[in-house]
């Protein structure tokens, strides 16, 4: 099978949210995943990229003696080129952006980009929850930012007056986008990456998510919850699950069987917040539907309830409702 795509995380917001803690955190929680790093801010790179040194796998040097990528936003995909190289073998790009950065910029950046080796992995938008009305105030265009994240990060929650009501506030300038409440920027990592990387189910087998212990997380409190099948899924009705799922659910990844008659039937599953992608493959054993769904105050019942009214009536492909996962579907790789 081909090499897999990196995917590439970009994680936004305005200065003194919270990015350079979060990605400390993230790197320092990554339980095995090799990670290439780019910081996008000249201004405090010193600072940023002494930081994260020594926690990430394969670093870039530059002339100016930077440990990491250290770029504008112009020489993103330069930078991007020579972290997903195979012989690099990294498992994921972080991308911080800018304290000042255009999120858009970035992602039309993404879109242009004719890597072949990269994928896009979600937009995080970090919220300093504390100063959330303050820096409204004079940077207004933090509204647009919450409405094309994939997932908002609402950073500071114990210093925040409020949270509830910022929560609030959040969630009704960027409706259905998934927000989630932080403190020292302490975001499992497993909502934007997968650890130890095995080939047969993309980045994650699926029996080393159902039978990893979630116990040793910082953040036990995420719940964890596992869905097979052995009935393909109705694709029109999966697919409304997914783009209208319950609060709290931040991620969804797996393999599922969406019941199409070709060779390269297998469906792999990646979420990040609102963000999906699918990839195709052929099965390397018998068609089976399985999930894991990880998320905060979630009600696995209410979970496992929805995605069983998701299996089909029949065993006729519905090659229309196959269509509409069109827009979602990554450039698979050759088997």
């Amino acid at each position: 099978m081909a090499r897999q795509r990196v995917p590439v995380v970009l994680i936004a917001g305005f200065l003194g949210s919270g990015k350079t803690t979060l990605l400390n955190h993230l790197l320092a929680n990554r339980r095995g995943v090799r990670v290439g790093v780019v910081v996008n801010d000249f201004g405090s790179v010193n600072v940023d990229a002494l930081a994260v040194a020594g926690q990430v796998d394969t670093m870039v040097s530059l002339g100016n003696g930077c440990l990491c990528c250290a770029v504008d936003a112009s020489g993103l995909d330069a930078m991007l080129g020579k972290l997903s190289r195979p012989e690099a073998g990294i498992d994921v790009i972080v991308v911080e952006a800018s304290g000042i950065a255009e999120p858009r910029d970035l992602l039309r950046l993404m879109i242009a980009s004719e890597n072949p080796d990269i994928r896009y992995g979600g937009l995080a938008e970090v919220v300093d929850a504390a100063e959330f009305e303050a820096t409204r105030v004079r940077h207004p265009e933090l509204t647009e930012h919450l409405r094309i994240a994939d997932l908002v990060i609402l950073n500071k929650a114990d210093r925040a007056a409020d949270v509830d009501k910022v929560r609030a506030t959040v969630e009704e300038h960027a409706p259905g986008v998934p927000v989630l409440v932080t403190e020292h920027g302490r975001v499992d990592p497993e909502l934007f990456f997968d650890p130890r990387p095995r080939e047969r189910y993309g980045q994650l087998s699926f029996d080393d998510l159902r039978e990893h212990d979630h116990s040793e997380h910082l953040h036990a409190q995420y719940e964890s919850v596992t869905f097979t099948a052995e009935r393909a899924l109705s694709p029109r009705r999966f697919l409304a699950f997914l783009e209208n799922r319950p609060a709290g659910l931040y991620r969804v990844k797996g393999q599922v069987d969406l019941g199409s008659a070709e060779a390269r039937s297998r469906f792999g599953l990646h979420t990040v917040g609102a963000f999906i992608q699918l990839n195709r493959s052929t099965w390397p054993g018998p068609r089976r539907t399985e999930l894991v769904l990880i998320g905060a105050g979630i009600d696995p019942a209410e979970i496992e309830r929805q995605l069983t009214t998701c299996l089909s009536d029949d065993d006729t492909p519905d090659e229309r409702g196959l269509l509409r996962i069109q827009r979602y579907l990554d450039e698979p790789a050759k088997d």
